[in-house]
C-alpha cells in the first residue's frame, strides 16, 4: 500500500487528493489536530476513508472527523453522502448499531443534593434499567404486533400505548422519534426475536447511563434555551441503540448488498463496503428494515428515559415533573438520511451516511425542532467513562463543510484486547472513587474494555470541532454515577 499523502488545507483541516488513487471519485477531508490525525495513522481510518471515496455517486469529499477510527466499511467517524438517483446505499456507512445515539435530560437538582444519594440513585438505575450482553426486561412486556408498531411508531407509540415518557418528549428527538417509511415485513424473525424482549435496556459495549453536572458553560443563551441553567445542575445522559434488532437487521442486509454489489457490477476495494445503488429493490428494503431498527431505538431510549425518571422518583421522593426532569434533546449518531445539501453551488438530494457521526444543523434549520430553531441544534458528544461529556451547537459551516455533521464521541484509540492487557477492573474502580465517580457494572470486563486510557481525548476531539466550526462548544459535563452493562 502506497504512503497516503495528506496536505494541509486550513487549521485543523487535511486533504487526501483525489488522484491519490485511480478509483478515487473525490477527495478526503480530514478535520484534526496534528495530534489526532497521527493516532488515525496507526490503524486503518485514513485507508478506509479513502475506499469510503470510491463508492458510486459519492458528492464532493469523504469526511473524516476529529473522533475517527477503524471500523467497518466506513471508518467510525466518517460521513459520505451519494446522489440521489446516482449514488449507493451501504450498510457499513451505519454500521451494526443502528441509530445508537445519545439523549440529554436536566433536573432541577444541584450536585450537594444528589451527590450524598449517587450509590443509592445509581444503584436504582441499574436495578431499574437492565444493562449487560444480551440484557432482557422481565417486567416489561410486549407482543410482536406491539414490536412491529413500535417500528413504524417509534419513540410516540412508547408514550402513547405504554404511557412511558411525556408528550413533549417526542417534540425533543430527532426525527420526532420516529423515521417514516419502516416496513417491518422487511426485518426477519430473528431480528424480531432479538428485539421483543430489548425495549428498555442498555445493552453492552460502550453503552452507558451517566448522572453528571454542568462542569462549564461556554454559551450562556444557548445552554438557558436548552435548559442548562448554572455550574453544578445535574444532568442524565443515556447512550444505547438498537440492540440485538439493529444488529441483526444489518447483518441479514450486508449479506443481500453482498450479492446486490456482485449483481449490479459494482467494484470495491473492500468486501465490507457492499452497497446498491439507491434505486434498487435491495437498497429499498435495507432502507425500509433500517427505518424499523431507527424507530426501535429511538422508542429504547424513551423507555429508559421513564425509567430513569422513575428511579430520581424513587430516591428523592418527588415527581419527575416537579424535579425539572426534560429532555433536551436525542441525536443519532449511526444512520443513513435523504437530505438537501448545496453541492457546487446546486441544493441537491443527497443520501447521508453518518457513521460515528451527529448531524449538526444550524439555526433556522428546518429539521430541528422549533424550540431551538432560533439557536441551533442541540449536538451531544459523550466521552468515556471518566470522562467529560460536551453539549455543542450546529453551525452553518457544518453544512458548507460536513454536510451538516461533527464528531459523535472520544473514539477509540485502544482495542479491547489491548485495554485488557493494561489494567484491572478493581483499579479503574478505585481511580473513578478518587475523582468522585460511582460506578455499577454488569461485568469487570466491560469496565476494563471501557477504561479511559483506551479513548481518546473528547476535549480534544471537541477543540477541533469548535475551532473548525462544525460544533461550537455550549456546555461541559462531568460524571458523578455511571451505570455500565
Amino acid at each position: 500500500m502506497p504512503k497516503i499523502p495528506i496536505q494541509k488545507i486550513d487549521q485543523c483541516i487535511w486533504r487526501i487528493p483525489q488522484n491519490f488513487r485511480q478509483d478515487m471519485k473525490v477527495p478526503v477531508t480530514i478535520f484534526a489536530s496534528e495530534e489526532l490525525l497521527q493516532k488515525m495513522q496507526v490503524d486503518r481510518t485514513l485507508d478506509q476513508g479513502v475506499n469510503v471515496a470510491t463508492l458510486p455517486g459519492i458528492l464532493k469529499h469523504s469526511v473524516v472527523l476529529p473522533d475517527a477510527h477503524e471500523g467497518y466499511g466506513f471508518p467510525i467517524g466518517g460521513v459520505g453522502a451519494t446522489d440521489y438517483n446516482e449514488g449507493v446505499i451501504s450498510p457499513g456507512g451505519v454500521g451494526y448499531d443502528i441509530n445508537c445515539g445519545v439523549r440529554l435530560m436536566v433536573t432541577n437538582l444541584d450536585e450537594k443534593e444528589v451527590k450524598p444519594k449517587i450509590i443509592e440513585l445509581v444503584n436504582a438505575l441499574f436495578t431499574n434499567i437492565p444493562s449487560g450482553l444480551g440484557s432482557r426486561r422481565k417486567d416489561f412486556s410486549i407482543t410482536m404486533s406491539d414490536l412491529d408498531r413500535i417500528a413504524v411508531e417509534g419513540a410516540r407509540y412508547i408514550v402513547e400505548k405504554f404511557g412511558l415518557g411525556w408528550r413533549e418528549d417526542i417534540e425533543h428527538c430527532e426525527e420526532e422519534g420516529a423515521m417514516d417509511g419502516a416496513d417491518p415485513k422487511f426485518v426477519s424473525p430473528t431480528a424480531k426475536s432479538r428485539g421483543i424482549g430489548q425495549i428498555g435496556t442498555l445493552g453492552s459495549g460502550n453503552h452507558f447511563l451517566e448522572v453528571q453536572r454542568v462542569e462549564k458553560i461556554y454559551d450562556a443563551k444557548a445552554a438557558e434555551k436548552m435548559g442548562i441553567t448554572h455550574e453544578g445542575q445535574v444532568t442524565v445522559l443515556i447512550h444505547t441503540g438498537s440492540r440485538g434488532y439493529g444488529h441483526q437487521i444489518c447483518g441479514d442486509y450486508l449479506r443481500v448488498m453482498e450479492r446486490a454489489s456482485a449483481k449490479y457490477g459494482i467494484r470495491l476495494p473492500d468486501r465490507e463496503l457492499a452497497c446498491a445503488p439507491a434505486n434498487t429493490p435491495e437498497a429499498d428494503q435495507y432502507l425500509k428494515a433500517f427505518k424499523c431498527a431507527v424507530n426501535y431505538a429511538f422508542a429504547n431510549r424513551q423507555a429508559i428515559t421513564h425509567w430513569v425518571r422513575q428511579s430520581f422518583e424513587q430516591v428523592f421522593k418527588k415527581s419527575a415533573d416537579s424535579l425539572g426532569m426534560k429532555l433536551i434533546y436525542d441525536v443519532a449518531h449511526n444512520i443513513v438520511k435523504l437530505e438537501e445539501h448545496v453541492v457546487d453551488g446546486k441544493l441537491r438530494k443527497v443520501w447521508v451516511h453518518r457513521k460515528g457521526a451527529t448531524r449538526s444543523f444550524p439555526a433556522n434549520h428546518p429539521l430541528i425542532p422549533k424550540t431551538y430553531r432560533d439557536i441551533g441544534q442541540p449536538v451531544l458528544i459523550p466521552g468515556s467513562m471518566g470522562t467529560a461529556s460536551w453539549v455543542l451547537l450546529g453551525n452553518p459551516k457544518a453544512m458548507e463543510l460536513t454536510f451538516g455533521s461533527t464528531a459523535h464521541g472520544a473514539g477509540r484509540e485502544m482495542s479491547r484486547a489491548a485495554a485488557k492487557r493494561t489494567t484491572r477492573a478493581s483499579d479503574i474502580i478505585n481511580d473513578l472513587k478518587e475523582r468522585g465517580i460511582y460506578i455499577k457494572a454488569d461485568s469487570a470486563e466491560t469496565i476494563v474494555e471501557e477504561a479511559d486510557e483506551a479513548y481518546k481525548s473528547v476535549d480534544k476531539v471537541v477543540e477541533v470541532s469548535h475551532v473548525v466550526g462544525i460544533g461550537t462548544k455550549v456546555a461541559k459535563l462531568r460524571p458523578i454515577g455511571v451505570v455500565k452493562g
